[in-house]
């Protein structure tokens, strides 16, 4: 029997892909004015990143464990076989929260064949995750053997934030405000990666372009045949600021695939507009 992948809002998917692919989408939510959401299905990226121009505060929570209960058990109940490649835990309790609940459904239903993945991914990172997942699934690959790949691809899958303004960081915590006001003088924008699920800041470097340059030469040094992969490109909204770096890593490394999409909500509400994020490979992966 084909194994069900599900996947969550965080992975930056548009909603298409989970129609096409039969991937269950679970949204996280969305709250601004006193509104609450659910990322992907009531709400867009685009409305997000206006209100967030507005100044008005969007803030996230996680997965509804009502819904992946209602989804675990129907499941369940098919006797299909999941696997779920969750946001990672140090940047959400989506992953914790889908393994209480999964261990709930168990009790009910002790042959339930499930896996829960923590992928310390976000945004395209855990997209690309996904993806892959849904093509091993497609090739009639086992539970087992969709779960042990997809983790190693997650091992090995970096993640280059930058921001346009680091207003956002400060909001959430990532930076002083006092940091975030002298950086905006001086026109400086960091350089972030994930390094163990969490995001760390790795640069400060003085303008846009030199950003961009500076992101190409980390995936020299980082990347692995960069020519055979599919790159993953995320922006919050600044589609002009994705195509000017795409056409750099086109330049520079003639990849498979280029991929790109807007930073979705879950990840957007804390970055802001004009965040742009790259996804590669350190390692081949069969």
């Amino acid at each position: 029997m084909t194994v069900h992948i599900l996947a969550d809002s965080a992975s930056d998917l548009p909603l298409e892909f989970y129609e096409k692919n039969g991937v269950t989408l679970l949204p996280l939510g969305v709250h601004i004015d006193e509104h609450d959401y659910r990322d992907l299905l009531t709400i867009t990226p685009k409305e997000v990143y206006d209100a967030m121009r507005e100044g008005k505060v969007a803030k996230t929570t996680q997965i509804s464990p009502l819904d992946v209960k209602e989804i675990f058990t129907s499941l369940a109940q098919k006797k299909v076989p999941a696997l779920y490649v969750a946001f990672s835990s140090e940047l959400s309790g989506t992953y914790q929260t889908a393994v209480m609940i999964g261990n709930e459904v168990r009790e009910e239903y002790p042959d339930f064949e499930l896996v829960i993945i923590d992928s310390k991914c976000a945004s395209l990172g855990l997209g690309l995750a996904v993806k892959y997942a849904a093509e091993l699934a497609g090739k009639g690959k086992t539970l087992h053997e969709i779960a042990e790949s997809v983790k190693d691809f997650c091992v090995h899958t970096e993640h280059i934030f930058t921001v346009d303004n680091l207003e956002y960081l400060a909001r959430g915590g990532r930076i002083s405000k006092t940091s975030a006001f002298v950086g905006g003088l001086l026109n400086i924008k960091p350089l972030l990666h994930v390094e163990d699920g969490k995001l760390i800041p790795l640069e400060k470097i003085r303008g846009r372009k030199k950003v961009f340059r500076r992101v190409i030469e980390i995936m020299k040094d980082r990347g692995t045949d960069l020519s055979n992969q599919t790159i993953g490109i995320s922006h919050g909204d600044d589609l002009d600021s994705a195509n000017e770096i795409k056409s750099m890593i086109q330049a520079e490394f003639q990849p498979k695939e280029i991929y790109i999409n807007t930073v979705g909500c879950s990840v957007g509400a804390h970055s802001g507009p004009g965040t742009i994020a790259i996804f590669f490979l350190n390692k081949q992966i069969s």
